[in-house]
């Protein structure tokens, strides 16, 4: 298939649809299938797809979204870094309305913090350039999708000698995230939709850790609801066998190596942190990136005085439980009332991937069945 409506086509949906139902048939317990992404858990309420599969498979919606799994005491060090007088903070706009402890990095802009949206890392560089007499820096977040693009600003910085730029580095790994989700006793879980944006660049080889020790299916997805429910149908048909595999259905995008241009640049410039605090998650080790000794210029932490607290998450949230896909977010009391888009009070309700945002943006729908996988 070449075209994007092919992926939508509702014929080819009930034909996947079918064959689910009948390996469900060969399945005698209901079956807890989680989708790590969070482009995945909004195209599942996006096109209903929730909603038409067998009521023996619950989707349980995982960590997958940087800006949802960032703790407050980060959020807290970012913003302090961006009310030092003499600082361009940058960041991408999903982390603007991400509530620290006290505030958020939008209304720190508010109270005067000069704080700009920007839509790349190298949008940063050029803003250094621009302002020799300011401090710029980059607040980088993501999974290993963002992380080559940092690296190779930082690079692009160390081979121009511009100075007044660094990063803050919030860069995460899927790997170690998995595990920890895995090693919870709370969590049963029988199979993974993979994340297809993070594999484009590490590829699927990474994953055979999970199957080998965890006994997990896992197949990396593409976006489209043809995809989501051929993936669902993959690892349904492992289950059956009593397989357990990497497998991939996003292979027009994914392929086993990954990138090895972006992989080998990342390598360059981070290294692996020994702990990493995730919000909902805790401490995780080796799951995120620090900058290198050899571009420790450029490192933030290194320039500036930061808090650097672990601090609590909100006591009605419960954000961090559904990100450990222990609760739904209707189940959350301040859900839909005290925490909206508007109001936010975790995280999982301000950011586009977030679960929350997508069970209030989709859940009327989803609620009277109207919801339906069209083109």
């Amino acid at each position: 298939m070449k075209y994007v409506d092919e992926f939508r086509d509702p014929q080819k949906a009930e034909a996947l649809i079918w064959q689910i139902e009948k390996l469900c048939h060969l399945l005698e317990t209901p079956i807890k299938i989680m989708e790590v992404c969070g482009s995945h858990t909004h195209a599942i309420f996006k096109y209903g797809i929730e909603e038409i599969l067998p009521k023996a498979i619950e989707l349980i919606h995982g960590p997958g979204c940087p800006v949802c799994v960032m703790p407050k005491g980060r959020l807290d060090d970012a913003i302090a870094i961006s009310q030092n007088p003499n600082v361009i903070f940058a960041t991408f706009g999903d982390a603007m309305r991400v509530p620290g402890s006290q505030t958020t990095l939008l209304q720190a802009k508010t109270q005067g913090a000069d704080i700009h949206t920007v839509y790349s890392p190298l949008d940063s560089l050029k803003i250094a350039k621009a302002n020799p007499d300011k401090e710029v820096v980059f607040f980088a977040l993501g999974f290993e999708t963002t992380a080559p693009a940092t690296a190779l600003t930082i690079l692009e910085a160390a081979a121009e000698n511009i100075n007044n730029f660094s990063v803050f580095c919030n860069h995460i790994l899927v790997i170690p995230a998995l595990q920890a989700l895995l090693n919870h006793p709370q969590l049963q879980l029988h199979a993974f939709i993979g994340p297809g944006h993070v594999s484009t660049v590490i590829g699927t080889d990474p994953y055979q850790l999970i199957c080998q020790q965890y006994r997990k299916p896992i197949v990396i997805s593409g976006f489209e609801p043809l995809d989501i429910l051929q993936s669902i149908w993959m690892l349904l048909r492992q289950l059956v066998e009593n397989r357990c595999e990497v497998e991939n259905q996003y292979h027009r995008l994914v392929d086993k190596a990954g990138n090895q241009t972006a992989i080998a640049t990342m390598n360059k410039v981070f290294e692996v942190r020994e702990n990493f605090p995730w919000r909902g998650l805790g401490q995780i080790p080796d799951s995120g990136l620090k900058i290198r000794s050899e571009y420790a210029q450029f490192d933030a932490e290194n320039k500036f005085t930061i808090p650097n607290l672990l601090v609590a998450d909100h006591k009605a949230c419960q954000c961090g439980n559904i990100l450990k896909g222990l609760v739904k977010p209707w189940e959350c009391k301040v859900f839909g009332t005290a925490c909206t888009p508007e109001t936010p009070i975790g995280t999982c309700m301000v950011s586009s991937e977030g679960a929350c945002a997508a069970y209030y943006k989709y859940n009327r729908l989803v609620r009277t069945g109207k919801n339906k996988v069209t083109t």
